[in-house]
């Protein structure tokens, strides 16, 4: 691929601010579209089980909109409202990034990947005879069902060892013939696509290409500006895939100092300068904001990882330690807890004695979100602004 000299010069500084507006937390939140707008925005926003304050898909919005409550969260992204022009589902869970809730208009985007889903060989479990279309007939006889109602769950805990039914849902809902359109008490709730997707998004009438040009095209949007990986990475899409559509996506090539990659912006980020008001929050490790580490430590020169998965002895930051975002800037990490009505900070994390208030609001407004009266600090990481911080929790609290 050749690519077209940049016609833009962005200052590092400029690539950030851009990245925060496009992530929606630069500027007023669009608080009349609510957690459907920014799932709209976002165009992907990631599920995962790991809750501890909230789930991930919950910790989204909050981050963006505030206090929003947790059941109206999930409302706004599973139930239409019935009666008025928002009687359609607005939202569908599909592979993107990873598990994903996804906007329902990006249905058809994802017609290429149902279609390699279909040609691949199924991973190595062999379906018993019949069970495939029993699933269908199942759900088009008594409606949306979960796996264990469809008859046949996991037979264990372990991820592999999945009953016949569960891998026929699975294969169902990987080539699109079902789809996922809740998640109740955790567990997908399936329906048959022919009646959870909207008529006139049902069909996978778009070749590859064109959901490629389409999908690089969100990312660029969603991101405000990013390199060929960041694209690339958004909804997990290859780098030749990015390659071969991204001259006819919109993207317009840029420089960024600093970033020794060539990038791509969204025309429509360009040609507003980023103003607003910064967000002070606690980001789910999750979030796409910092999705992808390479470019986090590019924008914010910030080091994030997931440690959940990490043996205890051997982590930094704590189990679901969560990056505060304050004035543009990533200052810090909270790994939190809750007993009872007390937030409790296991360890937190702070980029030097001015990200103190920051982090004391960020803690306080998670606190009062997720209805705790308290919060307590276990350990900080500078010795030395334990006392501040304190100073700050009671001053707030009080």
């Amino acid at each position: 691929m050749t690519t077209p000299p940049p016609a833009t010069e962005l200052s590092a500084d400029e690539a950030r601010r851009i990245a925060l507006r496009a992530q929606g937390f630069l500027g007023t939140p669009d608080r009349r579209a609510g957690v459907r707008g920014v799932l709209r925005h976002l165009g992907a926003v990631q599920l995962d089980t790991i809750s501890v304050l909230a789930r991930s898909h919950e910790l989204i919005p909050y981050a963006r909109l505030g206090a929003v409550g947790r059941t109206t969260v999930e409302n706004a992204y599973w139930k239409p409202t019935p009666g008025t022009s928002e009687a359609r589902p607005h939202a569908f869970e599909y592979w993107s990034h990873a598990a994903c809730i996804l906007p329902i208009e990006e249905w058809p985007h994802f017609a290429f990947r149902r279609r390699a889903y279909r040609s691949r060989p199924h991973w190595n479990h062999t379906l018993p005879e019949g069970t495939y279309e029993q699933v269908i007939k199942q759900l088009r006889t008594e409606g949306p069902l979960t796996a264990t109602a469809l008859g046949g769950a996991k037979k264990t805990s372990e991820w592999w060892d999945w009953s016949g039914t569960k891998v026929a849902v699975e294969r169902a809902l990987m080539h699109g013939e079902v789809v996922c359109v809740e998640r109740r008490g955790w567990k997908r709730v399936y329906d048959l696509a022919e009646r959870a997707i909207p008529a006139d998004l049902l069909h996978d009438e778009l070749d590859d290409k064109e959901c490629l040009r389409r999908l690089v095209a969100l990312a660029g949007r969603s991101l405000g500006v990013g390199t060929r990986a960041d694209i690339a990475d958004y909804h997990r899409l290859k780098g030749e895939q990015v390659d071969a559509v991204i001259a006819e996506s919109g993207l317009v090539p840029v420089t960024v100092e600093g970033w020794g990659k060539p990038a791509w912006a969204d025309p429509a980020a360009l040609a507003t300068p980023p103003r607003g008001r910064h967000r002070t929050t606690l980001l789910s490790p999750f979030d796409s904001l910092i999705w992808e580490r390479a470019r986090t430590e590019r924008i914010f020169g910030f080091t994030h990882r997931l440690e959940a998965y990490v043996p205890k002895p051997k982590r930094i930051h704590g189990y679901f330690a969560m990056p505060v975002l304050a004035g543009g800037r990533l200052v810090g990490r909270v790994d939190p807890a809750r007993e009872g009505r007390t937030l409790v900070a296991r360890q937190i994390t702070l980029d030097g004695p001015k990200a103190v208030p920051a982090v004391a609001q960020a803690l306080i407004e998670a606190a009062s979100w997720v209805d705790c009266t308290d919060v307590r600090v276990e350990r900080v990481d500078a010795p030395d602004l334990r006392a501040p911080l304190t100073r700050e929790l009671a001053r707030a609290l009080a």
